[in-house]
């Protein structure tokens, strides 16, 4: 993979004639559909009702209604007093909820505060925004810096984030059978992903769209024939192995993966994320909706991410800790404690790590202000200091506004929350190109934020053996023989083609690992601090459009 396209380059003046004008950063993107966050308490915040004092006009997010978070980096108690103050009269109760073994130590992270009706003849239903913003109106900002919502994380891949995949074509009239091969118009296009049934669905787009059908860049399986990515025998490598690791739906076996795959990395003798196989979504494929045998949004994710890096750099060991449910979101907090704990892993020496790829983010409701949390920064940039490249997906809505934590990284302009800084390694913010290279994925979020591209359309990679619902739309025998149309869904052949900014991360994060081969010490040599952030900066600085300051 050559430089150029993992950095910005200067337009020829023909570009520069031809440039388009800059994308509206006020474009909102769209929503995730409501059934996508329900099940954990989730409300969408929307602008235009959203309640608004003292000039802090939010924008749309997606939160768990009924909770704030409050970090540990600020007087908890004092915040829940000044909380409880407020709450009082609008009837509501608040409660500091109790930490848990695997986050009272840890240096990071927030505490979760519930909301709830004290009294009867409560009218207004208790809502962390509100509180939130009543409490900034009577109080100040100040008295509840460090107090957030706890945003709803989506995972960065076409098909569950924008498109519904669950009913991929409407299957009323996939084809026009009196021409099956006539393709103009393969599927019906008014909804060609479902979109639950709304042909108007707010901001739809038939252009994006095509990327989550099968056969333009949608989740489909295909028979991959040559061999696996070489691995060179560690005594082959100039130093040690470098380390990714990946926090996601976790990671299936795979016969390109099988040792290479570290899954029971601890925290102080606990697991971190989920680990119940019953409910693991590289091993089950229908754990949500309906039981119509129908894959999941994100099952086999994981497994295809690290298929990524293992194409990408053949030399890494992979640790993967499942953090994903099958259905897709996640909540902050769950989230802030299992990166607070991955960052003391590290800055113990407990666990070499060298990159770590994040495919899932979300928007914040006042990204450039004094209100934002700085919780999730603190963590990544304590990861940095230690040397550890993080790299995180733009997202898939086609906007220019920031996603987090991707936006977190050093803006071309200058106008970023954070500027570089020589002491740590930035955070990396990836965008997707087409499989042609020569062009940004229309479904990419874009920016001076965005500050490199590798391929995450039509990617290929693996996958566990899923036998999906669907069926072929033909089957037939003759001499004996089996015959079909191919079956859209079946995995068994280990092997699909994707498309997402979830799926340019990790490319990314092996792009870097890779670069950082000849520059690693050997097992068991030990290295400073500075010396690991120095190394990494050379990397990054290599393959991205982030440099240090002069």
């Amino acid at each position: 993979m050559s430089d150029q396209h993992q950095s910005e380059q200067p337009d020829t003046p023909e570009q520069q004639e031809n440039k388009p004008v800059p994308a509206d950063l006020g474009r909102e993107p769209v929503q995730p559909p409501q059934e996508a966050y329900t099940t954990v308490d989730g409300r969408a915040l929307d602008p235009s009702t959203a309640l608004v004092v003292k000039g802090v006009q939010p924008r749309s997010t997606v939160y768990v209604g009924p909770r704030l978070t409050i970090s540990k980096s600020v007087d908890v108690e004092g915040a829940v007093r000044v909380l409880e103050a407020v709450a009082k009269p609008l009837g509501w109760r608040v409660e500091l909820e109790p930490e848990d073994e695997s986050s009272a130590g840890l240096r990071f992270g927030v505490r979760r505060v519930k909301l709830s009706v004290a009294s009867a003849g409560v009218t207004l239903q208790p809502d962390g925004w509100t509180l939130l913003q009543q409490v900034r109106d009577q109080f100040g900002v100040e008295a509840v810096k460090g107090v957030g919502l706890d945003h709803v994380v989506f995972a960065d891949d076409i098909g569950a984030n924008p498109y519904d995949m669950s009913h991929p074509y409407d299957m009323s009239h996939p084809y026009d059978m009196s021409h099956p091969y006539d393709m103009s118009h393969p599927y019906d296009m008014s909804h060609p992903t479902g979109l639950l049934g709304r042909d108007s669905y707010p901001g739809y787009s038939p252009a994006l769209a095509t990327y989550a059908m099968p056969g333009s860049g949608g989740r489909q399986p295909i028979a991959y024939v040559g061999p696996a990515p070489h691995r060179r025998k560690a005594k082959k490598l100039p130093g040690r192995r470098p380390v990714v690791a990946l926090m996601d739906t976790g990671c299936a076996w795979h016969p390109w993966l099988h040792g290479l795959v570290d899954r029971s990395v601890e925290y102080a003798g606990q697991r971190i994320g989920y680990h119940d196989p019953h409910t693991d979504p590289e091993l089950h494929q229908d754990l949500t909706g309906p039981l119509d045998g129908m894959i999941d949004p994100l099952s086999g994710h994981g497994t295809f991410i690290a298929g990524l890096i293992r194409q990408g750099c053949p030399d890494a060991d992979i640790i993967s800790w499942r953090i994903v449910p099958s259905s897709g979101p996640i909540i902050e907090s769950d989230w802030v404690k299992a990166l607070a704990q991955v960052a003391d892993l590290v800055n113990s020496g407990e666990q070499h790590l060298d990159v770590l790829s994040l495919s899932i983010g979300y928007y914040h409701e006042t990204p450039k202000d004094e209100l934002f949390d700085p919780t999730l920064y603190d963590i990544l940039s304590d990861l940095g200091r230690n040397g550890v490249m993080v790299v995180c997906s733009a997202g898939n809505d086609a906007t220019s506004r920031p996603s987090f934590p991707a936006a977190f990284a050093p803006w071309s302009d200058g106008n970023g929350p954070y500027q570089p800084d020589p002491d740590l390694v930035p955070i990396v913010s990836v965008g997707a190109l087409n499989p042609n290279q020569r062009s940004d994925a229309l479904f990419s979020n874009a920016g001076p934020w965005v500050r490199s591209y590798v391929p995450g359309a039509a990617v290929m990679s693996t996958m566990p053996p899923f036998e999906g619902g669907l069926q072929p739309v033909a089957r037939s025998g003759a001499f004996r023989r089996l015959r079909s149309s191919i079956d859209p869904d079946d995995f068994r052949g280990r092997f699909g083609v994707w498309s997402g900014t979830s799926f340019a991360a990790p490319l990314m994060g092996a792009v870097l690992a890779e670069g950082l081969i000849p520059l690693l010490e050997d097992d068991g040599v030990a290295v400073t601090r500075e010396e690991r952030v120095e190394r990494a900066w050379k990397v990054v600085s290599r393959y991205t459009s982030i440099s240090l300051p002069e």
